[in-house]
């Protein structure tokens, strides 16, 4: 049986992971004006433009601090059902954020926010057995 608290543990990792998606992709505009001779200094070019950007930091932070809580979820959540949850809530999330913030949302986007909301009710609704 899925808990309440497992619930709000991957809601709560969907809106992290899903929310900061539309931001961390603002965040890297203009990395592609970065430019350096060699692969190594490009690198480390790319990665001082990322992590001084707070534009990109912060979305970056909140996003793993969606991992750590997804890692912990699944210490306690069965597998078959955390995974899916968490996936398709945080494309709901990314969606929405994404139209929020004035991005353009087509018929599949349309059709996919419907198809991972039948997903959705139909695992919460499904009894879960455990296999051991």
């Amino acid at each position: 049986m899925v808990t309440v608290v497992e619930l709000l543990s991957l809601l709560l990792v969907s809106v992290l992971w899903g929310c900061t998606n539309p931001f961390l992709k603002r965040g890297t505009e203009g990395i592609e004006n970065v430019t350096k001779t060699s692969k190594v200094a490009q690198l480390l070019a790319e990665l001082r433009f990322l992590f001084l950007n707070i534009k990109y930091l912060v979305p970056f932070l909140l996003n793993q601090s969606g991992s750590v809580v997804y890692y912990y979820t699944l210490s306690t959540t069965e597998l078959s059902f955390a995974v899916p949850v968490a996936n398709s809530l945080t494309l709901l999330c990314t969606l929405l954020t994404g139209k929020f913030l004035g991005e353009e949302i087509g018929g599949k986007q349309l059709l996919g926010m419907f198809l991972t909301f039948c997903v959705m009710v139909s695992l919460t609704c499904a009894p879960h057995r455990s296999l051991g």
